[in-house]
């Protein structure tokens, strides 16, 4: 049996997690190296004027509605290294307590954030906030953290201490890599909401990994600002 992250349920381990367990460790190329820092740096650095304005409008509009216009959370990075993760915020001032009181009174929503440590429907997240995550404009103060060399443009999500647990019994196909601000699970599994499959597709990113698939995924996240997904 598999363990599902830090709550009571358990699932059956799979022939890809038996594969994935006794596989031989991945040694990273050249482009897992050195080149993928470099990508990250240079389209950093080219996108940060254009991102800056954004970035500042988004701040004022959330600040606007009260409370910080930026939000930093501690995720935890390459090699087990913690960081602030930095967002627009997009939650309630007082998220914790309105989240605490969901769960309470929704079993079927506390069901649902043990599984996925997420909701389709959070009551936390303002109506501006919606916005901001259908369109990923959330997102782009991350861009600071790609340039401190904390994440990578392309990676797995940036998880919490906790929810590490979901990449057991392989956390190395986490903590090998730097979180990303977009990924294959982004593109591909977002929808899904599932957790073993947001795993499978960061185990299949970490063999794949190429700037060929780097500059795809950008590509795609791109053209999702654009055409905002709904998640």
């Amino acid at each position: 049996m598999a363990w599902v992250g830090n709550t009571t349920e358990f699932a059956p381990m799979t022939h890809f997690d038996l594969i994935e367990t006794r596989a031989k460790p991945i040694r990273p190329g050249f482009y897992a190296r050195s080149g993928k820092r470099l990508l990250d740096l240079g389209l950093a650095l080219l996108l940060l004027p254009l991102l800056a304005p954004v970035i500042a409008l988004t701040w004022a509009a959330a600040k606007a509605q009260g409370g910080p216009g930026f939000y930093s959370h501690v995720r935890v990075g390459r090699h087990g290294r913690s960081f602030r993760c930095h967002k627009i915020r997009t939650m309630h001032p007082d998220a914790d307590r309105l989240l605490r009181e969901h769960l309470r009174t929704h079993p079927l929503a506390a069901e649902e954030w043990a599984r996925n440590r997420k909701l389709r429907h959070d009551p936390r997240v303002t109506p501006l906030g919606r916005i901001l995550r259908r369109t990923s404009l959330d997102e782009l103060p991350q861009i600071l953290n790609v340039l401190r060399g904390e994440m990578s443009l392309v990676g797995p999500r940036p998880v919490t201490e906790d929810e590490l647990g979901y990449y057991a019994p392989m956390p190395s196909t986490y903590l090998d890599q730097l979180p990303g601000v977009t990924g294959l699970w982004q593109v591909r599994g977002r929808r899904d909401g599932c957790y073993r499959t947001r795993v499978r597709l960061d185990r299949a990113y970490r063999r794949e990994m190429s700037l060929a698939t780097d500059l795809g995924l950008i590509g795609r996240t791109a053209l999702a600002l654009v055409r905002p997904s709904g998640c």
